[in-house]
């Protein structure tokens, strides 16, 4: 009896993870066909990642892709943080409750309620201040705004396995709070951080459900060109496209893994 269930589960196990990698796997190898259409082979070829790289469009909008995915990693990183050490740090202070209720809400939350809400704050600011114009700047600021919940979480996550008594045993020894932070309580959650940091970039990278609010005609990012292309057909650069993302994010994690592990053996 425990056999069969042991088949029974490791067929389940092999069936999910067939289901979820093998249309990358299958993506991936053709990205190295000749052909043009997209289901049929023809011989291996690198001719899609040349086009890739002559598809100036798609550079563009990869490029400003990056750079919002970092900054608003960066931003969201940092207040992350914060949040974190007001919910888990500080003494319970008024609406503690209601304040992290809000700072989680964007887990919760659908993405086309973010992404109208922050087009109707972004439109009343235009009216009002005439600051910030829609563009790279208000994707930005809305990827921030629910990569920020995500970053919380994970970095509270480490700061609650933190013992309280290291930042007391820095205080005995002299160290203002701001040094106990910066040479005791911080590289201890710098794994966490960049845990955090590189969750909130990937989910920018692919977010296009609020981008495509909040945008404007001069800024276009990678998944809303993708978005477009794929409405009119699929094209082998896409497939080469895609491929060079699964690259870059099996970097990030193995990135993410090695400092993680760096941190718990420090």
């Amino acid at each position: 009896m425990t056999g069969r269930r042991s088949i029974a589960l490791l067929s389940a196990l092999a069936f999910g993870y067939a289901f979820l990698y093998l249309p990358i796997v299958i993506l991936i190898i053709y990205s190295f066909n000749d052909s043009r259409l997209v289901t049929v082979w023809s011989h291996a070829s690198l001719r899609w990642y040349a086009a890739l790289l002559e598809n100036t469009q798609m550079l563009e909008a990869a490029w400003l892709s990056l750079r919002i995915a970092a900054v608003s990693a960066t931003l969201s990183a940092a207040l992350g943080t914060a949040a974190a050490f007001a919910l888990q740090r500080l003494k319970p202070f008024f609406a503690q409750r209601g304040y992290e209720a809000l700072a989680l809400m964007p887990l919760i939350v659908p993405e086309v309620l973010i992404g109208l809400s922050m087009l109707l704050l972004f439109v009343v600011l235009g009216d009002t201040i005439g600051w910030p114009e829609r563009g790279a700047t208000t994707i930005t600021l809305a990827h921030a705004s629910f990569g920020m919940a995500y970053a919380t979480v994970v970095i509270r996550a480490r700061l609650t396995q933190l013992d309280p008594a290291l930042d007391e045993a820095a205080a005995i020894l002299g160290a203002t709070p701001w040094r106990t932070f910066r040479r005791v309580t911080l590289p201890l959650l710098a794994p966490a951080i960049a845990a955090g940091w590189l969750l909130s970039f990937t989910l920018s990278l692919d977010d296009v459900v609020v981008a495509s609010f909040v945008t404007g005609p001069g800024a276009t990012t990678l998944p809303i060109v993708v978005f477009s292309s794929v409405r009119l057909g699929v094209s082998p650069q896409i497939n080469a496209l895609a491929t060079a993302i699964v690259v870059l994010v099996s970097i990030l994690i193995v990135t993410a893994t090695l400092m993680t592990r760096a941190g718990r053996r420090a």
